[in-house]
């Protein structure tokens, strides 16, 4: 359980882990906090740079939903042609989107394997790495 402080400062933060006697008992969980659906919900990595735009970046836990059905510019883990991708779901021109400079939109074609897996409902960014996950 995190026990918490509230505070402002300049860099944005609203709130600051503290000494236990300095705190209250928030009750904070962050299970409940990321994750709507614990069944039908799963983590990813990301990889690569393609969606740094949208804020996700390699190395990244994206929280996926299984039970959420994709809606137009969602963002989405998929199967493409047997890889997995993350990428915005362009549903009326059916192209996936990446969000950054230099990286082009992929317009699916009738022979492509193409199934999505889940939405990304959250990211969380990993200032370092988690070795376990990452080795």
């Amino acid at each position: 359980m995190l026990k918490l402080i509230n505070i402002r400062a300049q860099a944005g933060i609203s709130s600051y882990l503290a000494p236990i006697e300095q705190c209250s008992d928030l009750g904070l969980n962050l299970d409940g906090l990321l994750i709507d659906d614990p069944i039908g919900t799963y983590i990813g990595i990301a990889d690569g740079e393609s969606m740094t735009g949208l804020g996700i970046y390699s190395g990244d836990l994206l929280i996926i939903s299984r039970e959420a059905r994709a809606k137009d510019r969602d963002i989405i883990v998929a199967d493409l042609n047997g890889v997995f991708v993350c990428k915005q779901v362009d549903k009326k021109n059916g192209r996936l989107l990446p969000a950054a400079r230099g990286f082009r939109p992929y317009t699916l074609k009738s022979g492509d394997h193409f199934q999505i897996e889940g939405v990304v409902v959250r990211s969380v960014r990993l200032h370092r790495p988690i070795a376990s996950i990452l080795s």
